[in-house]
């Protein structure tokens, strides 16, 4: 009866959803907040019926007991790329089945804003950050700060190898030498690539795995094939025209992203040049517009509401007291299609 009652005054406790489902309420709570000593099948059933059953956790009571804001920081590069809108889509289910509040900052790619963004999350006072720096952090003193006031910090996809913290990551590197093996197979042998920067953890070990299976097929890696540049658009056009007009000309292209290998399609077809039969194009972040394109374009994908789920169930696992870092794989696929299928 008093399940009925809460039900029907749409108060759902926890206590209700522990005897619907004939299990503790200390189960539950870790459940809600993914817990990973709740096994999956047990978390499944709890997180589904608390989805069925509309269920808020009780923020204030939560906050007078356990003295905490409940709330976690979130910093990103962008949000106009949709890995890190997917990604934050994830890390707020997590965070608001467990009835903490997500603050998220966007660096907008620059050190500067991060150091500033990391410094407003300080003062709001928040329970734990989650990371994935910009393309400009090549240092980490910033993010000491919050490891000496004991402040629990995850990093994601972008991570920095210099500090002792947990990373979500994925197979930078298997998946770039899977996607050039790819093109490889496809009977590619002048394959070129846009690297994003060096600084940083992705673009290294993307660049290592492109190089390591041309080597592997006994192709030559050149550094006219290489081309160094950032996330952003505005120079797409500039060294797409260069490497379409080297005496060589690459037949394929490994693009930094989505975007801009949608804008270096356009560019070669305005040169006159076919896709792929002149350049096959492959891309990076399996955006829906991939398969809409003309040709629809071949990609990874990286599974980034994944890695935002993970990222906060560890960041939450880290606020309740589990402080050893802990390192996650997030496996990578790529999507073929058109744009690099040369073969029938």
């Amino acid at each position: 009866m008093a399940v009925k009652r809460s039900m029907s005054s749409g108060s759902i406790t926890i206590n209700d959803i522990a005897k619907m489902l004939g299990i503790s309420k200390s189960t539950v709570s870790r459940a809600l907040s993914e817990h990973s000593d709740v096994n999956a099948e047990t978390r499944h059933k709890v997180l589904e019926l608390a989805r069925k059953l509309n269920y808020t956790p009780n923020a204030l009571a939560l906050n007078l007991k356990q003295q905490r804001t409940n709330t976690i920081g979130v910093l990103i590069p962008e949000t106009v790329n949709r890995f890190f809108a997917k990604a934050i889509g994830g890390i707020q289910r997590v965070a608001n089945l467990a009835g903490y509040n997500v603050m998220i900052c966007q660096s907008d790619e620059s050190f500067v804003t991060e150091r500033s963004n990391l410094r407003s999350l300080l003062t709001a006072h928040v329970d734990g950050v989650l990371v994935s720096v910009s393309a400009e952090t090549d240092r980490t003193d910033h993010f000491q700060i919050l490891l000496d006031k004991n402040i629990p910090v995850v990093f994601f996809d972008r991570i920095t190898e210099e500090l002792n913290t947990s990373r979500v990551y994925t197979d930078n590197y298997e998946i770039a030498f899977e996607g050039t093996e790819h093109l490889i197979s496809q009977g590619c042998q002048r394959i070129a690539i846009v690297a994003g920067p060096q600084n940083l953890y992705n673009s290294r070990y993307r660049l290592k795995g492109y190089m390591d299976a041309l080597r592997k097929h006994n192709l030559p890696v050149k550094e006219n094939y290489i081309v160094q540049s950032h996330f952003r658009g505005g120079t797409v056009e500039d060294y797409t025209r260069q490497l379409i007009n080297l005496p060589q000309r690459p037949d394929a292209i490994f693009a930094i992203n989505d975007f801009a290998a949608i804008e270096m399609m356009h560019v070669i077809k305005k040169n006159g040049l076919r896709i792929p039969q002149d350049i096959a194009i492959l891309g990076f972040n399996n955006e829906t517009i991939c398969r809409f394109v003309e040709p629809a374009l071949t990609s990874i994908d990286m599974s980034a509401y994944d890695m935002g789920s993970e990222a906060a169930a560890l960041l939450l696992d880290q606020i309740k007291g589990n402080r050893d870092p802990q390192l996650r794989l997030i496996k990578s696929r790529l999507v073929i299609r058109e744009s690099t299928h040369l073969k029938g």
